[in-house]
């Protein structure tokens, strides 16, 4: 008889199976009275504006209340948010997550006189400031927040880019809408029926074994983007000059340059990336010419490049095995950190599995108030959720160790960061499972998750990286951004990324035109950075001792208490050159070499 899979209805999910929010709010009534204490306290910021010059204690008082009410917004919105990500379908959840914003848009409003008047002060002034140990608790936040004054305008200015903040969106609202909602991409015919072809299929499709199914999911998806090239060029376009025009008028030397200051991270970073992956692109090569060969293929075409090599390995893991499973692999972080972790996984941090309505994926949601949640959809016959709980749970411990160890000004990391955390906890996993595999097919899955992990992170999102950044320099040197110079600079990378091996479609650079973080300029760089760094981490720990154990712990710890390229140095590594690359680079040829090894 044919078993079949059912989904639950939240209400029907055990309540040890939910994540407890009480440590946010203990009754939804309890909410509801915040939101209302909240709004009714959002007029009495304005009686600090413009006084903040008078002296240090009229600052800190502005600031103590200020503080105290961003703790309150973010602990409703922390709330608002996971209870809607439960079934977003439950209209009793979309109404508070809109009231939630509706409030805090008030209070974003009327705060915002707050940094361009600190910025004004005259230098005399906040210099003294900044030696009154009454703002000791203010001092950092302080001086990141004037090294942005020689980029400051006047408050008119200010105003009017303030107001241009919804039309600046316009670009990336309409491709989302275009791509996610006008396009219709028709089916698919695969031996288990006709599958519906759409951005989020797509990926599926390309992983299906039957070659057919791949070619014609690639050139129907494609002929899609085809038929809007001219609509979706302009909306990236209409991006890049909206980038440039906010770097032009605060000064800065270009997008680049305005994108990285914020982490006050020096454009060799961005620069050493590149050229590091360019030095090595012949291992990417390498491994295109081992897969076309696998897949017994005369030429590598793109639909060919994530169909797996090995067919999944048949595991079964509980949720609470899985957390066994994880508890044994961190035991390089030692003991507390093994515990709190442990203990969060099991006892009301994590939502763990799927029910109708649930939002897909995983995230972690880590705030200064309540616990770093984790919302899952854990099944246990898909080993990769291990990996993924492995890697929110990293994400959580980042935030625990940031709010215990620093105050609310202070506890909150960066992007640049918070990946190192989490890919950190995937490596000491794979490490764990590969050295306790029971077999030639275990290994090779392990190292083949592996090297997925780094062309799709390191490679990929470099390429993306070096694309984005030569289409700003483009527009930057008074070139237009066309459909035809996009696609001919995207096709440039790809037979630059993909080598020899691979023969790309006339539709294949497309690609450059449907990616979303392009909307999201200068970001993508991270993902590169930050697995390269947990790399280099995991090594020095996993063949260190208490030592590099402290020192990643004191990473953690930091928060948002120093710029990224510093706190990783507490950590050991030194994203500001590129060694920390090239060790990742190492550890990729050697996984390549072993894998071509066991499957001989």
């Amino acid at each position: 008889m044919k078993s079949e899979i059912t989904i639950k209805s939240r209400a029907e999910v055990l309540q040890s199976d939910k994540w407890d929010l009480s440590g946010l709010f203990i009754t939804e009534e309890d909410w509801e009275k915040a939101l209302v204490k909240l709004e009714k306290s959002i007029p009495d910021i304005q009686k600090y504006k413009g006084t903040l010059h008078k002296s240090a204690n009229q600052l800190k008082s502005c600031l103590d209340l200020v503080t105290k009410m961003e703790i309150q917004d973010e602990r409703l919105g922390n709330y608002a948010f996971l209870k809607n990500t439960e079934d977003v379908g439950d209209s009793k959840g979309q109404d508070r997550l809109s009231r939630y914003m509706r409030v805090t848009s008030i209070f974003g409003t009327e705060l915002s006189f707050l940094n361009p008047e600190i910025q004004s002060i005259d230098e005399d002034i906040t210099n003294s400031y900044l030696k009154d140990d009454s703002l000791a608790d203010y001092k950092l936040m302080l001086t990141k927040l004037l090294r942005f004054k020689p980029h400051v305008l006047s408050g008119k200015e200010e105003k009017l880019l303030a107001m241009q903040m919804e039309s600046r969106q316009t670009p990336g609202k309409v491709f989302t809408a275009l791509t996610d909602v006008d396009m219709e991409f028709g089916t698919v015919k695969t031996k288990d029926g006709d599958i519906p072809l759409s951005q989020s299929t797509f990926g599926m499709l390309l992983i299906n074994n039957d070659r057919s199914v791949r070619e014609t999911a690639y050139k129907q998806f494609y002929s899609k983007f085809s038929e809007h090239k001219n609509t979706l060029a302009s909306l990236y376009a209409g991006s890049v000059q909206q980038d440039i025009y906010q770097a032009k008028v605060r000064d800065y030397p270009s997008t680049r340059a305005q994108k990285l200051f914020p982490d006050n991270v020096p454009e060799s970073v961005y620069e050493n990336l590149v050229t590091v992956i360019h030095e090595h692109l012949p291992l990417l090569h390498k491994y295109y010419a081992f897969r076309r060969k696998k897949l017994g293929l005369e030429k590598l075409k793109h639909w060919d490049v994530y169909v797996p090599l090995l067919s999944s390995i048949s595991t079964k893991y509980s949720y609470e095995e899985a957390v066994e499973l994880i508890n044994k692999a961190l035991s390089p972080l030692g003991e507390q950190y093994r515990t709190i972790l442990k203990k969060g996984l099991l006892e009301g941090w994590v939502d763990r599995y799927e029910n109708k309505g649930k939002r897909s994926g995983a995230f972690s949601s880590g705030g200064f108030t309540g616990n770093p949640y984790i919302m899952m959809n854990y099944k246990e016959t898909v080993l990769r959720d291990i990996f993924t709980l492995a890697h929110e749970g990293g994400h959580s411990m980042h935030s625990y160790y940031s709010v215990e160890n620093n105050n609310f000004q202070n506890y909150n990391y960066t992007i640049f960061e918070a990946e190192v955390a989490s890919t950190f906890n995937e490596q000491l996993v794979a490490d764990y499972l590969y050295k306790n595999a029971d077999s030639n097919e275990m290994k090779a899955y392990i190292i083949g998750k592996r090297i997925d992990d780094i062309i799709a992170t390191i490679f990929r999102q470099t390429m993306f990286a070096e694309f984005e950044h030569e289409a700003h320099a483009m527009v930057e040197n008074g070139v237009p951004i066309t459909v035809d110079s996009i696609r001919a600079k995207y096709r440039e990378l790809m037979e630059l990324y993909f080598g020899p091996d691979m023969e790309l479609e006339e539709e294949s650079d497309l690609e450059g035109l449907r990616i979303p973080h392009f909307y999201r300029s200068y970001y993508v760089y991270k993902y590169a950075t930050g697995l390269s760094a947990a790399i280099a981490l995991s090594e020095r720990v996993l063949k260190g001792g208490d030592s590099e154990q402290k020192d990643y712990l004191n990473f953690l710890k930091s928060g948002g208490s120093k710029y990224p390229i510093d706190s990783l140095k507490l950590a050991g590594v030194d994203m500001s050159n590129p060694e920390p690359v090239k060790a990742a680079m190492k550890v990729f040829e050697e996984l390549l070499d072993e894998m071509t090894e066991l499957m001989k």
